[in-house]
């Protein structure tokens, strides 16, 4: 076979000899994709199989592999043809077998792996491995060289692809979207992605939508509408669709080369329009519909039912060799049919000549460093965070919101990493609202769609990226960490459960790749939370769910972190030190309305460090153990805890109290368990051995108890925190109705605490009538006690 890569240069068409090289590479990656499924040994059939050499349990999912080899066969020649900066995302479930064996015939996978050699040992070791205990997954896993994305949980392909290419301008991402992926609600969302997308500065996503009829037992949507109205659907998303169609390989060799040259075309043309001509104006990005048979080249017929093209082709068509002595001899046949003798040498290495059409070095999809992303990933250009400290002449003291302050934080990170392009804002049409306006005085929001003259803030180019999908934000923030760069998403509080799921995916992708010498660290995936659930006064109770945190806990101790900083300063300090991390999943939880400011900047650096600490300056205890532990952790939670200790020091002096601040919420759980964990010492030296703990918490009350279980004080920490109570109503009316309100916090403190004696039930029936008279205040003026609204931290005390 020639050597080099060529077209016919008179008609364009790719040369008869160059399509049987990839006809011979496409065989050849279904044969090692089928032995991962079925083999653990004799992997080149060097003698008639056996049963011993099939694995005793048969895994994997074949339907989707085929057409996948397919596709990765044609990206190589094209990669090679035109020297391509590609990578390569595998959007549907289970494609596994084809990523793992195209990865090995190029040999990134050897290289990353040694004992996984280009010979017939390699082979052997690289057919047992898969799905079989010790070994790999049936996905696109982080073990797999090149993915960036597992596709174990369907839906995020092309936000991530896009989300790769965004600041990458030699970048194409070869996107395979399955045809059941393309009925999650992110993959139809995700479509719209090409109106933000800037031909001058960002990269290309070339989306594969490969339509092979079938998800695990049913047909498809888009595989049974016609043509014409297939067509429509993706001109009317803004792509130019090319349609390649059939189950003829020969002709489908033919027409998806002619596809492949076409769609390159035109990103070519697009980008060079825009950047040689300065003309961003929306283009109408191509994109391949891929038509074939599930399951393609596989048993056409099992026991007399049909496999190849119907959805029993989806996982593993030979399901039980050993029960069906046919099934083996069928199993033979199929390998058989590939022609391995021609495809691999004797020692079991890829014949030159087929080898020689995959790309080399950087270039080949699997190596390529975009797919790993801490190799290229450069360290934010960061301010000093404590010149963006706010004043706090008096403990208490009246403040702008303290998003508002980390807001003019973030715009100088943002504008000090203009230059080399590597840090984002994301969110859905939130950033504004959620008190980060001071970042639109350095950047606008990027957008390539039509605007008119109301419009504010819009550009083609900008470090800010709006839509109103949480999955679509998360998506494309998880691609641009994963090819090396950093960002950070806002969201209100509640809905950032809508990607549950997706944070879930990527905390185990951190885990698995911290695991893997060869995956190099990413910048960490930040979160804040803004518009909470104690500040919802206009919204109601539909925006009030603090319980994304509850989810985080959840994942694996070493890579998750959440803050509830309880004012700017330690806001500014916490966002600082997420910033900066790496490989993490960071999640701040702060509010953006006028609230209280309790530590100056120093202070403030000295308690995020520290995670959680005694506020002498608020308590009582002089020396000794204290009678009541008031704990809080988040900022209104704080704010109460506050007001409930400024009562009980003017009406109960005599006790002793300590007032303990929670930033770091792992810090509250065992030194065993989480890094960040206090020993039982520490623990026990802050909410002592048998003291009342009266604990105000953010979010819902058992996460602490989970946190704190088996702490030697547990029995006696009591938790007030949100318990599924709300409306739209005053902010102090938020707190009463979770009684977490200052009041409700005493009221349990005396009830707790039998020594206050009188005193303590004569203040206990006056905050019993306070709580009345803020019911029938609200309801009468619309707005909290004077009192309430006014409070400030009292001057007498120390601090």
């Amino acid at each position: 076979m020639n050597e080099t890569l060529e077209t016919e240069s008179d008609a364009g068409e790719v040369s008869g000899e160059m399509l049987a090289k990839i006809d011979a590479y496409w065989r050849a990656a279904n044969y090692l994709s089928v032995g991962q499924m079925y083999l653990c040994d004799n992997p080149l059939l060097r003698r008639p199989l056996q049963l011993s050499d099939v694995k005793p349990m048969l895994l994997g999912h074949w339907g989707t592999t085929p057409g996948q080899n397919f596709i990765y066969a044609h990206l190589n020649r094209l990669i090679k043809q035109n020297d391509l900066d590609m990578i390569y995302v595998s959007g549907p479930g289970h494609g596994g077998p084809a990523l793992v064996a195209n990865t090995y015939l190029e040999g990134t996978y050897s290289e990353v792996y040694p004992d996984i050699s280009p010979d017939e040992a390699g082979l052997r070791r690289l057919f047992t491995q898969f799905s079989f205990p010790g070994g790999i997954p049936s996905h696109a896993s982080p073990e797999c060289p090149g993915s960036i994305h597992e596709g174990g949980e369907l839906g995020y392909s092309l936000s991530h692809s896009f989300g790769a290419v965004f600041d990458n301008p030699d970048l194409i991402v070869a996107c395979v979207i399955g045809d059941g992926e393309a009925e999650t609600g992110p993959l139809a969302t995700a479509w719209h992605s090409n109106k933000f997308l800037n031909p001058a500065t960002d990269g290309a996503v070339l989306p594969i939508l490969h339509l092979n009829g079938y998800k695990i037992a049913n047909p498809t949507l888009l595989a049974r509408i016609e043509h014409e109205e297939l067509d429509q659907l993706m001109r009317g998303y803004g792509w130019t669709p090319i349609f390649v169609e059939g189950d003829d390989p020969a002709k489908m060799h033919v027409a998806m080369a002619a596809a492949l040259d076409e769609a390159y075309i035109q990103i070519k043309g697009i980008q060079d329009n825009a950047r040689i001509n300065d003309d961003v104006t929306r283009p109408r990005w191509p994109m391949i519909v891929l038509r074939s048979p599930k399951g393609w080249t596989g048993p056409k017929f099992v026991d007399g039912v049909p496999i190849e093209g119907t959805f029993h082709s989806h996982q593993v068509p030979l399901s039980d060799p050993a029960a069906h002595p046919e099934h083996l001899q069928q199993l033979e046949q199929w390998m058989r049919n590939y022609r391995p003798e021609e495809l691999f040498d004797e020692t079991g290495r890829l014949l030159p000549g087929i080898a020689d059409l995959a790309p080399v070095g950087k270039r080949r999809m699997g190596a390529n460093p975009h797919a790993n992303g801490g190799l290229l990933m450069r360290d934010l250009v960061m301010p000093d965070f404590r010149d963006y400290g706010i004043e706090v002449s008096e403990r208490g003291v009246k403040g702008v919101g303290d998003t508002h302050v980390m807001g003019k934080f973030v715009r100088d990170v943002v504008r000090l990493n203009e230059e080399q392009k590597n840090f984002r804002i994301f969110g859905p049409d939130e950033t504004i609202s959620n008190g980060l306006e001071a970042v639109l005085e350095v950047t606008q929001r990027q957008w390539n769609a039509r605007t008119v003259e109301t419009d504010e803030l819009l550009a083609p180019e900008g470090r800010v990226l709006e839509m109103l999908s949480e999955h679509q934000c998360q998506g494309w923030l998880e691609g641009y960490l994963l090819t090396g760069r950093h960002g950070l998403f806002n969201c209100y509080e509640a809905f950032i459960h809508i990607i549950d799921s997706m944070f879930n995916q990527h905390a185990k992708w951190l885990k698995v790749t911290s695991e893997l010498p060869w995956r190099h660290p990413i910048a960490s995936l930040n979160y804040l939370l803004a518009s909470h659930v104690w500040r919802q006064d206009h919204n109601g109770f539909t925006h009030q769910d603090p319980g994304f945190i509850d989810v985080v806990v959840n994942k694996k101790a070493e890579i998750v972190r959440v803050y509830l900083p309880p004012d700017a300063n330690c806001l500014i300090s916490v966002m600082d030190h997420c910033l900066r991390s790496r490989h993490y999943v960071n999640v701040v939880v702060a509010g953006k309305h006028p609230a209280p400011q309790w530590l100056p900047m120093d202070e403030a650096i000295e308690h995020c460090k520290k995670g959680i600490g005694v506020w002498d300056w608020a308590g009582t205890e002089d020396s000794g153990d204290p009678d009541v532990v008031m704990a809080c952790c988040g900022d209104v939670p704080t704010l109460e805890t506050l007001a409930a200790v400024s009562i009980m020091r003017e009406h109960l002096p005599e006790l002793n109290i300590r007032v303990v601040n929670v930033v770091d919420l792992m810090r509250l759980q065992p030194k065993s368990e989480h890094p960040h964990g206090l020993t039982d010492a520490d623990f026990d030296e802050l909410f002592t051995k048998d003291k009342q703990v009266i604990f105000a918490f953010h979010a819902y009350p058992w996460l602490i108890h989970r946190l704190t279980y088996r702490r030697t004080n547990h029995g006696n920490i009591h938790v007030r925190g949100y318990k599924e109570e709300g409306t739209i109503t005053t902010p102090f009316d938020m707190t009463v109705l979770n009684d977490l309100d200052r009041f409700h916090l005493v009221i349990d403190t005396i009830d707790r605490l039998p020594p206050t004696g009188d005193k303590g039930v004569v203040l206990k029936k006056q905050l019993q009538e306070k709580l009345i008279e803020h019911r029938r205040y609200i309801n009468q003026n619309g707005q909290d006690m004077p009192e309430i609204r006014n409070w400030k931290w009292p001057s007498g005390c120390r601090s």
